[in-house]
C-alpha cells in the first residue's frame, strides 16, 4: 500500500488534467524561488549600496567631485547614486544658464531626482507581482485539480459494486496532491512578497528622504551664490560712483 500511494504513483495515476495542474503547479514554484532569491539579492545590494553612498555624501566630500566620481561608473550606478547623479547634473547643465534664476535651478533638479527615483523604484519592484500573482492564483490552480480528480473518482466509485478504503484511498489521495501543491507554492511566494514590499517600501522612504535633504543643499548653494552675486554687483557699483 505505501509504494502504491508514492507521490509519482499517485502522479501517473492521476487524470491527464490532474497531472497538468501539478506540473503547472510545481513550475510555478520553481518560478517563484528563483525570484525569490534573485529579488533579495537585488534588495540586499541596494541597501548596503545606498548606506555606503551616505556615508560618502555626508563625509564632506566637495558634490563636484563626487559627480565626477560617480559619472566614472558610467551606466553602473544604482539607488541613491542615480538619484544624485542625475539631480547634480541637471542642477549644474541649468546653473550654467546666466537666465536661469534659483528656484528654476532647484525645481529642474528635483524633476531629473524624481524621474531616476521611478525609474529606481522600477527596478526594485521587479518580478514582485509575479510572486504576488503566484501566491494569489495558486491555491485556486490545486483546488481546481483536486476537484477535478475527486469527481472523477466518484464517477469510477459508481462502476464498484463495494466500495472500501482501499478503493477510495488512492482516487483521493491523488486528488488532495494538487491542493497539497497549490499551497506548497502559494505560501513561500506571498511571505517573500510582503517582505521584499517592506523592503521596498523602506528603500523608497530612504530615497525620498535624500532627494528633500539634498534639494535643501542644492537651495541652500543658489542662495549662496546669489548673494555673492549681488555683492559684487554692490561693490562694482561703489567703485564707479
Amino acid at each position: 500500500m505505501e509504494a502504491e500511494l508514492s507521490f509519482w504513483s499517485l502522479f501517473l495515476q492521476a487524470s491527464l488534467l490532474v497531472q497538468a495542474v501539478m506540473v503547472l503547479l510545481v513550475l510555478m514554484s520553481i518560478g517563484s524561488w528563483a525570484i525569490i532569491f534573485q529579488r533579495k539579492k537585488v534588495l540586499k545590494l541596494s541597501q548596503e549600496q545606498s548606506l555606503k553612498f551616505e556615508d560618502r555624501f555626508w563625509s564632506g566630500v566637495d558634490l563636484a567631485r563626487l559627480y565626477k566620481e560617480l559619472s566614472a561608473k558610467g551606466a553602473n550606478l544604482t539607488g541613491m547614486e542615480r538619484i544624485f547623479h542625475a539631480g547634480f547634473r541637471e542642477f549644474a547643465r541649468l546653473r550654467a544658464n546666466p537666465n536661469a534664476d534659483g528656484p528654476i535651478v532647484v525645481a529642474g533638479a528635483q524633476r531629473a531626482m524624481r524621474v531616476a527615483h521611478s525609474r529606481e523604484l522600477d527596478r526594485l519592484e521587479t518580478h514582485l507581482t509575479v510572486l504576488a500573482t503566484v501566491g494569489s492564483i495558486s491555491p485556486y490552480i490545486g483546488l481546481f485539480g483536486t476537484v477535478w480528480g475527486i469527481m472523477n473518482a466518484f464517477i469510477s466509485l459508481s462502476g464498484v459494486q463495494q466500495a472500501t478504503l482501499a478503493v477510495v484511498a488512492p482516487d483521493i489521495a491523488e486528488a488532495l496532491i494538487a491542493t497539497a501543491l497549490g499551497l506548497f507554492a502559494a505560501i513561500p511566494a506571498v511571505i517573500a512578497f510582503n517582505r521584499y514590499s517592506y523592503k521596498v517600501e523602506l528603500l523608497d522612504n530612504n530615497y525620498i528622504n535624500f532627494m528633500e535633504e539634498f534639494s535643501g543643499i542644492l537651495q541652500r548653494q543658489t542662495l549662496t551664490s546669489g548673494t555673492a552675486n549681488a555683492n559684487e554687483q554692490v561693490k562694482a557699483g561703489e567703485g564707479v560712483a
